[in-house]
């Protein structure tokens, strides 16, 4: 008997929830967007020692509402630009 196409184990595309993460916007200075710097505290794997993990990213801002020193949550999105890939929820 012959598998058709439905029957063979192919695998299934999962579809994920975008990262959603908390940070403090460091630059406004770019048109429709803004640095965010987020921290993360978490341990290290081999030697046990809790450290603070700081990461800067770049997130679309339409119009520039977003300023020096607010706090935001930015959501994983499509490519906007070469290093955009995060834009601003609130």
């Amino acid at each position: 008997m012959k598998e058709t196409a439905s029957q063979k184990n192919t695998p299934v595309a999962k579809i994920s929830m975008p990262k959603t993460l908390n940070g403090v916007v460091t630059s406004d200075k770019m048109k429709d967007t803004c640095v965010v710097l987020v921290e993360r505290y978490v341990k290290h794997p081999k030697y046990q020692k809790y450290i603070n993990l700081r990461k800067k990213f770049k997130a679309h801002d339409v119009g520039n509402t977003k300023k020096i020193g607010d706090k935001v949550t930015i959501v994983e999105c499509r490519p906007i630009s070469k290093d955009k890939h995060f834009q601003i929820v609130k």
